[in-house]
């Protein structure tokens, strides 16, 4: 039995069945969406990573490379999301030293008929991921979280912005 599901979730048909949305109607257009994440340590392994001093190396720049990397391979690892032409993707660090945290910001662009949420989402994860990688020997109590999106521009449904506490 089908169950009638909201007009806004646009993954699902008329029946409830997932299915991938046309976009074939959409004008293309410039979007933009921004993520973030964090990930917290221990002290020592905070200071290791923002000092460039971990054993596997450049532990953010290695985490930068991935970040990129997972933005343009996201439609083959969120199954409904559409391959797209990225134009440009940029990661960014802050350091909350009192915290003991990295956050990660990755800017996905392109120009285009849908969104770049998912990927500016992916390579959010996949950036903190790879920090988390990188110095686990030094530190499995890392604790990855707040993964969200911050901001995205473009398309039919306009800006979006995360409000600030």
């Amino acid at each position: 039995m089908a169950r009638k599901l909201s007009p806004r979730l646009t993954h699902f048909d008329r029946k409830g069945s997932a299915h991938m949305v046309d976009v074939g109607a959409k004008d293309d257009t410039h979007r933009v969406a921004v993520a973030s994440g964090r990930i917290a340590m221990r002290p020592g392994t905070f200071r290791m990573v923002i000092e460039g001093g971990a054993a596997k190396g450049d532990v953010l720049g290695v985490a930068r490379v991935a970040a990129i990397q997972a933005a343009k391979r996201t439609p083959e690892l969120v199954p409904l999301a559409h391959p797209i032409s990225i134009t440009r993707v940029a990661v960014e660090f802050r350091f909350d030293a009192p915290r003991r945290e990295i956050v990660l910001f990755a800017t996905v662009e392109c120009r285009g008929r849908t969104g770049v949420e998912m990927e500016a989402l992916t390579a959010a994860a996949v950036g903190l991921l790879t920090i988390y990688d990188m110095v686990k020997a030094v530190d499995r109590g890392m604790v990855i979280r707040d993964l969200q999106l911050e901001e995205k521009r473009g398309g039919k449904s306009g800006h979006y912005r995360r409000a600030r506490k």
